[in-house]
């Protein structure tokens, strides 16, 4: 078997074996197969693409190629969720305790934002204290005492997905549905969760901008699931304006605090709703996604899931006292409201362009190294269908500048687009995928 053959087998869109998927990691792990040969079987798979059976064997072999988190020894059926990535998300730290505090238990691994999209490591950061990096005794410890933990993944996790993803950046192979897929499910699949439950995003905000792709790559993990014996499902979400009003790490917390208290934006408390609904019912804790969504509103509505998201910032040595007054975390120096200059109905937010407003403000990454502002961000005060008159509130922005440039205010109108006409409220949720 060498790496000439399957490169020139993938080339002639044939099917690859399991054995041919796993001798080109192995190669990949111990260097013994060259850059430039892997980049040219990834560009092979590109535009060929990948069998059911091949992404599976590819993801198994991925999956197996750094550390495998064993959980087994957490009570009861683990449900994770992972979120494609979009502008506005805090939903994890939502669904977290209101999950657990109805019955279910979330043994969540993460990650850190880049470019517009935020990362749930970097918003749990704002809070005093918060320790991301548990040792898997501790994890588990927590997971056990309150149902609910959210850690950071090991760097030890699925070697192999990094080493494809920093040549996938450089050779325009990012956007195949099967790495994609690959890629995302090796790492949730290592991290030890029974099941998956997936946000995937679709819109201008999200990197799937059409349903078709994002229905594709939804089947495609849930395929990879089938073929792992997990229960992984899906929902679709909308990514054409942010997702609730807050963007950027505090100023998302602080929402998500407000959710749970029943204070939260209505479109993002309905997802997170409809999300709990389907992780009760991975967890075994209800018999279907009806029951579900009853006893997650029941939950959410008495204020168990607002203790118990107090229960689990202490269990990892956060500052409660903020989650209690969110006037004690981190906050900008400066924040200034933009009022509309015409009045109409908002017919489109720009989430990917207020997501990257957002980073040049501080409040995310263009590159790993970037250090994060946990106080700066925008919260909007208008959605899409609303109606505006002239002088309305349309966006305040946070920032730590001295002076804010007259870009960046520009930056922030032109994500606003009006309509003469009214406009339809967006819908949250497209599709749900089992």
């Amino acid at each position: 078997m060498n790496i000439v053959d399957i490169i020139a087998k993938k080339r002639d869109n044939l099917t690859l074996t399991k054995e041919e998927i796993q001798f080109w990691i192995n190669g990949i792990m111990d260097e013994s197969i060259p850059e430039y040969q892997s980049s040219s079987l990834l560009m092979a798979i590109t535009l060929n693409g990948m069998s059911k059976e091949e992404i599976g064997d590819l993801t198994e072999a991925m999956m197996y190629s750094g550390d495998i988190v064993d959980l087994t020894a957490i009570e009861g059926i683990k449900v994770d969720k992972h979120s494609t990535g979009g502008v506005g998300d805090k939903t994890s730290i939502v669904l977290g305790p209101l999950v657990a505090a109805a019955g279910g238990t979330v043994a969540k691994m993460s990650g850190r934002g880049l470019s517009h999209t935020g990362g749930t490591l970097d918003k749990l950061e704002s809070i005093e204290g918060f320790n991301v990096y548990l040792n898997q005794q501790q994890f588990i410890d927590v997971v056990n005492q309150v149902g609910c933990a959210i850690i950071g993944q090991s760097d030890n996790l699925v070697k192999a997905d990094k080493i494809l993803y920093s040549l996938r950046d450089v050779t325009a192979t990012v956007d195949s549905i099967a790495l994609i897929a690959s890629s995302i499910m090796s790492k949730k699949l290592a991290s030890g969760s029974d099941s998956i439950l997936l946000d995937v995003k679709i819109g201008e905000g999200a990197f799937m901008k059409d349903i078709e792709s994002g229905r594709e790559l939804a089947s495609t993990m849930i395929g990879i699931g089938q073929h792992l014996n997990r229960d992984v499902r899906a929902v679709l979400s909308n990514m054409n304006q942010p997702l609730g009003n807050a963007i950027g790490n505090s100023l998302e917390v602080i929402e998500a605090i407000d959710t749970l208290q029943n204070k939260g934006p209505k479109d993002f408390e309905e997802l997170c709703l409809s999300t709990a609904s389907i992780m009760l019912t991975q967890a075994h804790v209800v018999d279907n996604y009806e029951e579900g969504k009853r006893l997650a509103l029941e939950t959410l509505r008495s204020g168990k899931a607002f203790e118990k998201l107090i229960q689990w910032i202490a269990a990892q040595g956060g500052n409660i006292e903020q989650i209690k007054n969110t006037k004690l975390l981190p906050h900008s120096k400066n924040q200034l409201t933009l009022k509309s200059k015409q009045a109409g109905w908002i017919k489109d937010v720009l989430a990917m362009e207020l997501g990257k407003l957002s980073m040049h403000l501080g409040g995310g990454r263009q590159k790993v190294t970037d250090e994060i502002n946990h106080g700066v961000g925008l919260i909007l005060h208008t959605r899409v269908g609303e109606k505006l008159n002239i002088d309305d509130d349309l966006i305040t922005i946070y920032y730590d500048d001295e002076i804010l440039s007259q870009e960046r205010i520009d930056e922030a109108y032109d994500c606003f687009i009006y309509s003469d006409t009214p406009v339809d409220k967006i819908e949250m949720i497209l599709e749900t995928i089992d």
